[in-house]
């Protein structure tokens, strides 16, 4: 039986840090082919989010400092990792979301090429030298990661959205807290959990699942210690956390965004 099958025998956890939290109350995951209650997730709130910011703010100085080698190794271990559990993540995804089996597993392989591609981008972290107002002056530029990422995912594509976001910010030393759509939390948690199995250090990588996320969102565009949000979903929404995030200036990102969205320089 895989960790996956396992899961939906039982209330599936959030990821906070090191600790898989069931939290006090939970909600139902559907099956949108049949109205089947697949699963039940763990319903987190805002004090569940603080945690989770925490958690990834507590483990940003330990990773940031992590060899960009040794980050693009176990990067590449993720990678592995989900590729070896293709077919289980295509099915729970084909469960919870509706795609197409053959889609899903489409989809799985796209998502784990984001992973694969920034584990060797991570090899690359240079800088730059610009040309000087001066003779006598030499200007550089080094980039550094921002801190915490809170990445924010659609219910469309469930793996691909959180590897296009997470990977980019991991390649830079950054740590993640994913909050996935409320239909589709379990390719999410499953994702985060071959992350772990990959290595990650706990901490890096957490998940905040909810069925009401307007109070988790509320505290990743305001807590001063997330330092970029990445969205993807609907412009009233979009705009509703970009004002959020104003009261904290932070970095902003429709999509997934690249690397120097992830760095500051």
């Amino acid at each position: 039986m895989s960790f996956i099958e396992q899961w939906l025998h039982d209330a599936v956890p959030a990821l906070v840090g090191s600790e898989w939290r069931k939290g006090q109350q939970s909600f139902a995951v559907d099956n949108p082919a049949t109205g089947e209650t697949i699963a039940r997730v763990a319903e987190m709130g805002a004090d569940d989010t603080r945690d989770a910011v925490a958690a990834a703010y507590e483990a940003g100085a330990a990773w940031r400092a992590t060899p960009v080698k040794q980050r693009s190794a176990l990067l590449r271990r993720w990678f592995e990792l989900i590729n070896e559990h293709a077919d289980d993540l295509a099915r729970l995804m084909t469960l919870e979301q509706g795609k197409p089996l053959a889609e899903a597993k489409g989809e799985v392989t796209y998502g784990a090429s984001f992973i694969e591609f920034f584990a060797e981008e991570a090899k690359r972290m240079a800088g730059e030298t610009l040309p000087s107002h001066g003779a006598d002056k030499r200007l550089l530029v080094l980039r550094e990661p921002v801190g915490v990422v809170a990445a924010i995912t659609p219910w469309n594509f469930p793996l691909a959205m959180i590897t296009r976001k997470c990977a980019p910010a991991l390649a830079a030393g950054c740590t993640v807290v994913i909050k996935p759509a409320e239909a589709t939390p379990l390719t999410a948690l499953a994702a985060a959990y071959l992350a772990l199995e990959a290595g990650l250090p706990a901490g890096t990588i957490n998940v905040v699942t909810a069925s009401k996320p307007a109070a988790v969102g509320e505290v990743l565009t305001t807590d001063p210690r997330v330092r970029k949000v990445s969205f993807t979903g609907s412009t009233p929404v979009g705009k509703h956390l970009l004002a959020q995030c104003a009261s904290t200036v932070k970095k902003n990102c429709h999509g997934a965004g690249w690397q120097r969205a992830v760095y500051r320089v």
